[in-house]
């Protein structure tokens, strides 16, 4: 009995120890910024650990840009809401983030809202009050 438990206590510690190495931070976000743009769905990717939204948005030259923003986990997002089919390509939204602190286009999506002025939170949970935006208008590269 004693070594199947121990066996099963190993096994226990291994998952967890798996699920807590692979878990980032959100250092790579800079948290006391957040722009806002209106954007157009490109895709909504439904997955674990994180969901992702690829926005596409008009740039100051009249050209397009893509941002990728992460999301939370699946099950904060399901207890917000959040569906798979929530977002839809070609959905046309308001989003507000916290952006990457190397400046790419991304970063960490704090609310979305949809053409019929639901808000999303990014993170799950009860929609977050937003930070005051960088920019109004397309975003700065």
């Amino acid at each position: 009995m004693s070594k199947v438990w121990s066996t099963v206590s190993a096994m226990a510690f291994s998952v967890v120890a798996s699920c807590a190495w692979a878990h980032h931070s959100g250092a790579m976000f800079e948290p006391t910024k957040s722009i806002e743009f209106d954007g157009t769905v490109r895709e909504f990717q439904w997955t674990n650990p994180h969901s992702w939204l690829q926005v596409l948005s008009a740039d100051a030259k009249g050209g397009v840009e893509e941002w990728s923003l992460e999301l939370g986990p699946l099950v904060g997002l399901s207890r917000a809401g959040w569906k798979p089919r929530t977002l839809k390509p070609g959905d046309k939204v308001k989003v507000v983030f916290h952006p990457m602190r190397d400046g790419s286009r991304g970063g960490r999506l704090v609310t979305v809202t949809v053409a019929d002025g639901h808000v999303y939170n990014g993170q799950g949970g009860a929609p977050a009050e937003a930070a005051v935006p960088q920019s109004a208008g397309a975003p700065q590269s």
